[in-house]
């Protein structure tokens, strides 16, 4: 689950707004700030290249040089937060997204990036309205991500209905989108949906490889079906695969639900 979760954090804003209003003529100025906003950006390509490999103290301080260059780079603050999220330096996390969305704050993947942050934080309910903001943005390219996100943030409110009707909505943008995939599954078999849990288990399986969690998923599906065979393969893949998961813990007590 954690691998996939993952996927639905956006490390980078594409672009940024053009800070201010018109330059006034003769100042000779805008060549000055394009190249501070290009240093800015290619400091917080960098840091987010690091951010991705684990290397969270050198991504920090290509981040520092990056609002060195251009202390109005939304992406860079918001790259902060996700770095010091990482870091689980939260009071500076909350302050590096809102300094982004201050700056920005129509920005698609900032407000997904925050909204991500205020759901790790126990914050879900205030989190929904971030991603429904990314969402509303016609330029946005990857809405079904918030999407999938908001259904995640939604089932940790305990709200099957709203997080089922993110990931529908998910899916119908991205047939392949992966949290979507599982976690829509998960609650079609909590529905007594048995064959739908299944297809959807299954084109998880294929699309990003079995997981402990799609594993026992499917264990637990094709045992309701009555399908032992299947049950005991996907038993055995998940002994194989992941045998100090806590879902191979439950398979061993017996605890199928």
């Amino acid at each position: 689950m954690k691998r996939v979760l993952l996927a639905l954090v956006v490390a980078l804003s594409a672009c940024a707004s053009d800070p201010g209003g018109p330059t006034p003529p003769g100042t000779m100025i805008i060549g000055e700030v394009s190249d501070a906003r290009n240093r800015a950006r290619l400091h917080t390509e960098l840091a987010s290249a690091y951010y991705s490999r684990g290397s969270m103290a050198i991504a920090l301080d290509e981040l520092r040089t990056a609002v060195e260059a251009d202390s109005s780079y939304a992406p860079a603050h918001s790259m902060f937060g996700l770095v010091y999220m990482q870091l689980r330096e939260n009071p500076r996390a909350q302050e590096s997204f809102e300094r982004a969305l201050s700056y920005s704050p129509n920005d698609s993947d900032i407000n997904h990036n925050y909204g991500w942050f205020l759901c790790q934080t126990d914050r879900a309910p205030e989190s929904i309205k971030y991603f429904l903001h990314a969402i509303r943005n016609p330029l946005y390219p990857t809405p079904w991500r918030s999407y999938a996100a908001a259904g995640v943030c939604s089932q940790r409110m305990k709200n099957d209905k709203q997080a089922e009707e993110f990931f529908e909505r998910a899916l119908r943008l991205e047939p392949d989108e992966p949290s979507s995939l599982l976690q829509l599954g998960q609650i079609r078999y909590r529905q007594g949906s048995l064959e739908d849990a299944r297809r959807l288990v299954g084109r998880f399986n294929r699309l990003a490889g079995p997981t402990a969690e799609s594993l026992w998923l499917a264990v637990r599906v094709e045992r309701k079906l009555g399908q032992r065979v299947a049950e005991r393969n996907y038993a055995t893949e998940l002994r194989r695969r992941y045998p100090g998961s806590p879902e191979y813990q439950a398979l061993q007590r017996g605890e199928f639900d």
